[in-house]
């Protein structure tokens, strides 16, 4: 039973992780219609973020969670303008190889600067654990999964409570017909990229202290998380976000019980979703 509630805490917690990279790809995918494969790209530059600030010019942990989002974000809003909103007219294959293009640029510049070693990163807020009865849980992890839930929470809130939010979450949602209304989708865009963008980026500083920075990170991650969007739905924000915490415990208790699927297993559920649902547990269908 400890075991099992450890692996679940463990879950959680990369499901984390997993929430923040879906929201903002569900986002930016239901805004642009574009695949994003410079997401990950964006949570290593959000990691090594961290790691350039607090060793170059000495900021802490709390200075990289405000910092490196913004700047991420900002730069998000600028590829946007500059160069996937020129291709949007185009035939969606081409914002997906220039999205792919900036993730294999990013990443060998890093590289090349780094090189392939991680980089340490020691200065994580929290230390020591958390006494949660049957186990002890380091409570910097409990503080990611704080700020995880939190941030998904705020979002949520955000998008289902507001004005804006409503535009948005139908825009994301339905673009079609939430244009055919009147609503001018696209001043909107230009916001969700960077709001989309910071999300990813958020969530590389998050990883900076308890994950390896190293310039595949984003890579390896990339994958995973597309799997998690498209069972949650394309373009479902709720799907995207719970189909994330659901994968992270899959992966937790298939280490702890079948590991050599714990890898596999987020494709298996994937594949009969997909067979079930080809649309995503909430997706929406579109028809011709």
């Amino acid at each position: 039973m400890t075991s099992f509630l450890q692996q679940t805490f463990n879950g959680l917690v990369s499901g984390g992780f997993y929430a923040l990279l879906a929201l903002g790809l569900a986002v930016i995918f239901g805004m642009l219609r574009v695949v994003n494969f410079a997401h990950g790209a964006v949570y290593m530059l959000g990691a090594f973020g961290a790691v350039v600030l607090a060793d170059s010019a000495g900021l802490g942990f709390w200075w990289a969670l405000l910092l490196v989002p913004l700047a991420l974000a900002v730069a998000g809003t600028l590829l946007e303008r500059l160069l996937i909103r020129r291709l949007a007219a185009l035939d969606p294959l081409y914002n997906f190889l220039l999205t792919f293009g900036i993730a294999l640029v990013c990443q060998d510049l890093l590289r090349m600067k780094y090189g392939s070693h991680s980089q340490p990163y020691e200065d994580a807020p929290f230390t020591g654990s958390v006494d949660l009865g049957l186990f002890d849980f380091p409570r910097y992890q409990v503080f990611v999964l704080a700020v995880s839930v939190a941030v998904c929470l705020a979002v949520w809130l955000v998008l289902t409570r507001t004005r804006v939010g409503t535009i948005v979450r139908a825009a994301t949602e339905r673009p079609e017909l939430t244009r055919a209304f009147g609503i001018d989708t696209g001043r909107w865009v230009t916001p969700v990229f960077g709001f989309g963008v910071g999300l990813a980026a958020l969530a590389g500083v998050l990883a900076a202290p308890m994950r390896a920075v190293n310039s595949s990170m984003g890579g390896d991650l990339i994958i995973t998380v597309f799997a998690v969007v498209v069972i949650g739905g394309l373009g479902s924000v709720f799907g995207s976000v719970l189909a994330g915490f659901v994968i992270g415990m899959l992966q937790a208790l298939g280490n702890l019980y079948v590991p050599v699927l714990s890898q596999t297993s987020v494709f298996l559920l994937m594949a009969v979703v997909l067979l079930i649902r080809p649309a995503g547990l909430f997706g929406k269908e579109e028809h011709a």
